[in-house]
């Protein structure tokens, strides 16, 4: 099969529509054939009340909201997690918007990762948000074993095309900021208390019918600062998926992440996808790898991201996909490294002619 390339796309969809005439080319957009399956469904991530960022995301044709959780789940009883989760889809729907699945932990876990005391408490509140978000109709839930640090960068000022801000991670660097408060953290420990944790949760979520969509460890190095990481490389996912089999237990595949590791992320799309075992998508893109690495622009970076998204739809994924981690522009803050808004909105325009192009299905 020839390789795929963006100026391909392009030229291919300016044949076609010259082909076609001018009333097709008018035409519109291409979701999704009227009886086929659910497109991909385009999102972004946003907190428990929708703000301007989120009404901007609806100006732009993205109705799909990834939510952070814990945040209003934290302070309340699990009693409660049921009718506030029910509360904040109405708000969102009251916006035009579906949640499609929850990101990092809907409640605290750091000691359920750490494997300290109070852990059997955390997991009891995790379980009972699984219930809840099952009784909401929230379907996935993307989680994280990050022990003690969460994605990690020791740059977020690293120059992008025009001056545009984005992060970047030097091992180096880590390693002269030395160890956590934590100390040191054994890759052993942190396995044996995932798979205390997917023993516990994987048959709530599989009641429910929540996706378990496991994030790999940002940056894919370990130890990091003394703390082991072992969402590292393929063959560790594939270990995780044998911990607990189940059609639940499954992936968010940050497709950058894996490129870091150095894999082939085309093969692994193809044969998670084909396995169902791919539950949501980060989009986007990374120069370098491992050890030392920056974020680009989703146009500006190494990988075929158009044979990306068309590998994702023909080995039948339509689960949510967000552009992740774009840089911050001229004019915005870079409080939130990576989640400034101007970038996203580049990041969806990109994606949506991309998906056109190539008769992707989205919605």
């Amino acid at each position: 099969m020839a390789r795929l390339t963006r100026r391909h796309c392009i030229q291919g969809t300016l044949t076609a529509l010259a082909g076609a005439g001018a009333p097709a080319a008018l035409a519109g957009p291409y979701r999704k054939p009227a009886h086929g399956r659910p497109g991909i469904k385009l999102a972004e991530v946003y907190g428990p009340k929708p703000d301007a960022r989120a009404k901007l995301a609806t100006q732009i044709g993205v109705r799909h909201v990834i939510l952070t959780a814990a945040s209003a789940l934290s302070r309340i009883p699990r009693a409660r997690y049921y009718e506030t989760l029910d509360k904040i889809k109405a708000d969102y729907k009251a916006l035009g918007m579906t949640i499609a699945g929850v990101e990092s932990h809907p409640v605290p876990a750091e000691k359920i990762k750490l494997g300290v005391d109070g852990r059997d408490e955390e997991i009891e509140n995790y379980r009972a948000a699984i219930e809840a978000l099952g009784k909401a109709g929230i379907p996935v839930l993307c989680y994280n074993w990050m022990a003690g640090l969460g994605w990690y960068r020791t740059n977020t000022k690293a120059p992008e095309r025009g001056g545009a801000l984005t992060s970047e991670f030097d091992n180096a660097e880590a390693i002269k900021q030395g160890p956590t408060r934590w100390g040191e953290i054994s890759e052993e420990k942190l396995w044996g208390n995932l798979e205390y944790f997917l023993k516990a949760v994987i048959p709530v979520a599989e009641k429910a019918g929540v996706k378990m969509a496991l994030h790999p460890d940002d940056p894919p190095i370990s130890p990091l600062r003394g703390i082991g990481r072992i969402l590292i490389s393929a063959k560790n996912y594939r270990r995780v998926l044998n911990i607990v089999p189940s059609p639940v237990n499954g992936i968010t595949f940050c497709q950058a992440n894996f490129r870091a590791m150095g894999e082939d992320i085309g093969a692994l799309a193809r044969e998670w996808c084909r396995q169902k075992k791919i539950f949501f998508v980060h989009y986007r893109d990374i120069q370098g790898q491992g050890p030392r690495f920056r974020e680009t622009f989703h146009d500006n970076g190494p990988t075929d991201m158009a044979r990306m998204l068309q590998i994702y739809h023909q080995n039948g994924f339509d689960g949510p996909i967000r552009p992740d981690h774009a840089p911050t522009l001229e004019g915005e803050s870079n409080d939130n490294p990576g989640y400034a808004m101007v970038g996203k909105v580049f990041a969806f325009g990109y994606m949506k002619g991309i998906m056109d192009g190539l008769r992707v299905p989205y919605e």
